[in-house]
């Protein structure tokens, strides 16, 4: 009578569905202790669609069901459909910019109703499916610029649709789908030039632009002494360094310069530089003609503040759950979506907020040992592009909550308030769980 249904079952990774009930059920009493208003009948609230958490609970449901209908799918059917999935996805992000509805300075948004698609979030997972359907074809050899080029034209096409819809923040995480890549073959030294373009993007907001100009002559100058026995053998190293030189200053001078003025909106701009603790230049300020000056991080940075209030006054234990006073009085924006994490931290403290971290590095490492036990280059692949969306959300939410990235509005997994998002990190998960369950089959 306990027996499960072998059709379900079979093969079935039962602690990834046990983290996930666990992590959603937390996400909704975390919802509930951020929108809950002292009075309301709590039964009552909870099952008639009017609050937050009551909504968040029905998406819960639906989620549940399309989490069934996945398990029971044939797994061949998502590398069959992978390149469907993408062009899906594409024409959803196409949709958006003529029928979108402007919400909170983001154009990425369908409203259907009440509700409102996203389809930038669920994007994350045609890309995801068609990324692993590339790098899986047996005439991909991932070791040639043109698979690298094309696999990345997969990733960043996307991305240029959402930035042009004014959303950054989800637009980034496309990048996580990097690490897949790396996984597959990607040169480290490609990753070595993302992570120096960074720091000296980073370096360019924190240091005069003469004086990082001397620094990186410097820093050329040194290399070249370093290497001049190289260079003697062959002159083109000579070259190629004055050439490094030439674009990180390009860089310094131009490049960054022109995206803050011409890409970025100016509370993005001013959430950068509070993140670094500086004044955002005059040269960047943005809709205030005739206004010389800067805008001062204290009037940047009101969210972040308020989040480390709130996360500190936690303590080790936390406050318990409807006693937070920053979480029950509203001194924290955006409570329930962006800032969630506050709510833990300050209804459960330090013990609280460990335990949850804990619990998402327990999903971590189990998506990435699942991904490790497939025979299947396409189950491989998908489960890496699901470990580091997971990752990306994970680690930004949570270091823009205590101030050490700037805050560019993307949810925590299955905890922050949002039908789209829960639904698409449900269908992340799930569609793992059912290629997993097949691990000893071999996809394309």
């Amino acid at each position: 009578m306990n027996q499960r249904n072998p059709a379900i079952s079979k093969g079935v990774d039962w602690s990834l569905i046990w983290i996930y009930l666990l992590l959603v059920v937390i996400g909704l009493l975390a919802v509930f202790g951020a929108t809950y208003k002292e009075g309301d009948p709590i039964f009552q609230s909870f099952i008639n669609f009017k609050t937050d958490y009551s909504k968040q609970l029905y998406f819960f449901g639906i989620a549940l069901v399309l989490g069934l209908f996945i398990l029971l799918t044939d797994s061949k059917f998502f590398p069959a459909t992978a390149n469907l999935w993408y062009a899906a996805g594409i024409f959803m992000l196409l949709l958006v910019f003529p029928f979108h509805s402007p919400i909170k300075g983001t154009e990425s948004i369908i409203k259907l109703g009440s509700f409102n698609f996203q389809p930038a979030e669920f994007c994350k997972i045609c890309v995801a499916l068609a990324l692993a359907k590339y790098l899986s074809r047996p005439d991909t050899d991932f070791t040639r610029t043109r698979s690298q080029l094309i696999a990345t034209a997969i990733v960043v096409f996307p991305a240029i649709l959402t930035v042009m819809q004014k959303e950054t923040g989800l637009a980034l995480v496309f990048f996580a789908f990097f690490l897949v890549m790396y996984r597959e073959g990607l040169p480290s030294g490609i990753l070595i030039i993302g992570m120096a373009t960074g720091i000296l993007v980073v370096s360019t907001l924190l240091l005069e632009k003469n004086t990082l100009a001397l620094i990186l002559t410097g820093l050329g100058l040194l290399v070249v002494y370093s290497m001049r026995r190289q260079i003697r053998r062959d002159k083109s190293l000579l070259f190629k360094i004055v050439a490094l030189w030439f674009i990180c200053v390009g860089i310094q001078r131009f490049g960054v310069p022109m995206i803050f003025k011409n890409l970025l909106a100016k509370h993005q701009v001013e959430r950068i530089y509070s993140t670094i603790g500086r004044d955002v230049p005059a040269e960047y300020m943005k809709g205030e003609p005739g206004k010389p000056g800067v805008v001062a991080v204290n009037t940047a940075d009101y969210n972040v503040k308020q989040s480390k209030i709130a996360i500190g006054s936690g303590g080790a234990f936390g406050k318990g759950l409807l006693k937070g006073t920053q979480t029950r009085y509203g001194f924290v924006p955006e409570q329930r979506t962006d800032f969630i994490f506050d709510t833990i931290g300050e209804g459960f403290g330090f013990v609280g907020s460990f335990v949850l971290l804990s619990v998402y590095l327990l999903l971590l490492f189990r998506i990435v040992a699942v991904a490790e036990r497939q025979r299947s280059v396409f189950s491989r692949c998908y489960a890496y592009g699901v470990a580091a969306v997971f990752f990306f959300h994970i680690a930004v939410n949570v270091a823009m909550t205590v101030g050490l990235a700037p805050v560019i509005g993307i949810p925590l997994p299955f905890i922050s308030y949002g039908g789209t998002s829960l639904l698409t990190f449900t269908i992340l998960l799930f569609i793992l769980i059912r290629l997993d369950a097949d691990r000893q089959m071999v996809l394309r």
